[in-house]
Parts: C-alpha cells; structure tokens; sequence
C-alpha cells in the first residue's frame, strides 16, 4: 500500500509517483529595487517571494497570490524569466519554479512565511541567498534590468 494512493475521485487505488512539485518565485520591482524576504522557516535565508502552487490555480494566480501573502503587496505580473528545474534547487523536494517579473508601488510588509522585508538593488544583494535565487536574479539582472 506505500506505493499506492486511493484515487479522491473514483475510489480506486493507484500507483504513487514521485513527481516534481510546482512553485513560483516572484521578482517584485519597485522604484527603490527588488523585494526579498527573510524566511521564517528553513531553508532560512534572504529569498524571492514565491511558495508552492495549489491545486486548482494558475502559476499565474499562484504568483500574485504568493506576492500578496508574503509582502502584502499587490503586484502586475509583466514578464516571464522561466523555469527553473535542478533538483538540487530546493532541499527539502524536487520542485520545478516558474519566475515571473512583476511590478508594485507602495510599502512591502512581512507576513506569512517572511519574517523580514529588503529592497536591494543588484550591488546590494545579501550574500545568504536560499534555494537557487543568486542564480535567478543573476540571469534578471543580465537580461532585464538597468539596476545597479
């Protein structure tokens, strides 16, 4: 029975697969720099918002909804960076994110998995980056954005 799950829609039993879970990271410009948060939870570390997505939800809704929770911002999403897939990108699981660029005016605030809220412009940013995030705002930087 470990490797089988009941199928929540018709009863049945079927084979459990390890498959990758989807997130989001969102790069929330402002017109002082990029939002980050420190997580209250482990992996700590300064981080992109962004979380899992649920089921049901676009990446896109998963993406204003994570930005929301964790700055307490409204965002506009307004371009796309991609996917990032290594499965070492996250300790704790092989998760699979999409990155999104989005836009937002007003006061960023910590709530929900953030304990602390920065605004960091590219020569700024903390050393302690979770997950692959260096990575990502490395390939924002060299491709989308004129901050320094």
């Amino acid at each position: 029975m470990k490797d089988h799950l009941l199928c929540p829609h018709c009863g049945g039993l079927v084979e459990k697969y390890r498959n990758p879970l989807p997130t989001v990271d969102i790069i929330i410009e402002t017109e002082k720099g990029i939002v980050l948060i420190k997580r209250r939870n482990p992996p700590y570390g300064w981080a992109l918002p962004g979380g899992f997505v649920d089921y049901g939800e676009s990446l896109e809704e998963a993406a204003v909804r994570e930005a929301k929770e964790e700055t307490s911002l409204n965002v506009r999403l307004v371009a796309a960076l991609g996917a990032y897939s290594d499965p070492n990108r996250d300790p704790r699981h092989h998760t699979i994110s999409y990155v999104y660029i989005a836009r937002s005016r007003g006061t960023p605030s910590a709530s929900d998995d953030a304990m602390e809220i920065g605004i960091f412009l590219r020569a700024s940013l903390p050393k302690d980056l979770a997950f692959d995030h260096g990575k990502i705002l490395q390939d924002y930087f060299e491709r989308y954005s004129s901050q320094e």
